[in-house]
């Protein structure tokens, strides 16, 4: 009887043992779990960032994530990753962050410093990735465009008297195209070409390129000199080409065949006021006896008459005939008989 209850008591003592062995390693697991997660927690809720001493980014405004390697929780990295730092306010810029601006950026974002680990270097420099417009650029476009609009064979040069600065537009080189148009000017022999500068179809500048225009024209130039009422021709006036602010005048020639007004010194440029045609002499004067002549085939008529005015070949003056007393108009010809205009 004594050993039954001996073996039972040390059954009922074993099973005990083993429960509190269960119940005490239940006990460490959990506080095991426990510690793990709080660890995990605490890891989640922290962030490491690495700062590189130089960055070149594409856009204008700057975030964190552009500029440094943010590590930690999913959720925690992308909200610190967006964080504004800023914005380039011209091309080619550059911009100095330091430790102090990010730790700044991120407190005010609710991210404590505590959270946060900072490892690379104290300060980066931050630049942005541009491209040269160049001066010599706009030009050539403008120069082909005014080339594309002067006539054929017009002997039209330009000359460039205003042209912009190279600037910088941001991105990479790729898209850059231009569109030149004619503006109106104020002065007769300028030209101005405003060149829209677009990247895509997005216009991102404007620039001018202003030119004189000149063009080719000849001129009359006086040999020697040139006594007034003498004919102009080849041996005292010579044709010479010259760059004029103004287009040769439609219809020019030389003045081959006219007579000089007045002096013209040797090596002077004629113009057109100085030399006139040729004046045709006075045949008939005035009260001067004049041969009245009528002639047809098969028939002549004649009749004395006085001339009332002055005549020139080919004019009409009036005449008084001798016989009837008549006034009529009369045509003078060329041997100066007068031709009754009838």
């Amino acid at each position: 009887m004594s050993t039954g209850k001996s073996t039972r008591a040390y059954r009922y003592g074993r099973a005990g043992l083993l429960a509190a062995c269960a119940v005490m390693t239940c006990s460490l697991f959990c506080q095991a779990w426990a510690d793990s997660n709080a660890q995990n927690l605490q890891k989640d809720l922290r962030l490491k960032i690495y700062l590189p001493r130089e960055v070149t980014v594409k856009d204008s405004s700057l975030s964190l994530g552009q500029i440094s390697i943010v590590r930690g929780s999913e959720s925690l990295a992308d909200r610190a990753n967006k964080i504004a730092l800023g914005r380039f306010s011209v091309p080619g810029q550059e911009i100095v962050i330091d430790r102090h601006m990010v730790l700044s950026r991120l407190a005010c974002n609710g991210i404590p410093t505590s959270r946060v680990t900072l490892t690379g270097a104290e300060k980066i420099t931050v630049k942005q990735i541009f491209q040269i417009v160049r001066a010599d650029q706009l030009v050539s476009v403008a120069s082909s465009f005014i080339k594309g609009r002067c006539p054929q064979n017009s002997g039209c040069q330009w000359n460039v008297t205003r042209t912009p600065k190279d600037f910088a537009v941001p991105g990479a080189a790729k898209s850059i195209t231009f569109s030149p148009r004619l503006i109106r000017s104020t002065v007769k022999n300028q030209a101005r070409v405003e060149i829209a500068v677009l990247s895509g179809v997005e216009k991102i500048a404007v620039r001018e390129v202003t030119f004189t225009l000149k063009y080719s024209c000849r001129q009359a130039v006086a040999k020697v000199d040139v006594a007034a009422g003498a004919t102009i021709g080849p041996d005292n006036v010579r044709i010479e080409e010259e760059l004029s602010n103004y287009p040769e005048p439609a219809g020019w020639k030389p003045p081959f065949g006219l007579v000089a007004k007045r002096l013209l010194p040797a090596n002077a440029v004629i113009r057109p006021q100085m030399v006139g045609p040729v004046r045709a002499p006075i045949i008939v004067k005035r009260n001067q006896s004049v041969l009245i002549r009528i002639e047809s085939p098969g028939f002549l008529i004649t009749a004395a008459g006085t001339a009332l005015q002055d005549g020139k070949a080919g004019e009409h003056v009036k005449v008084r005939n001798a016989d009837s007393r008549r006034i009529i108009i009369a045509k003078i010809n060329a041997d100066g008989s007068a031709e009754p205009v009838l």
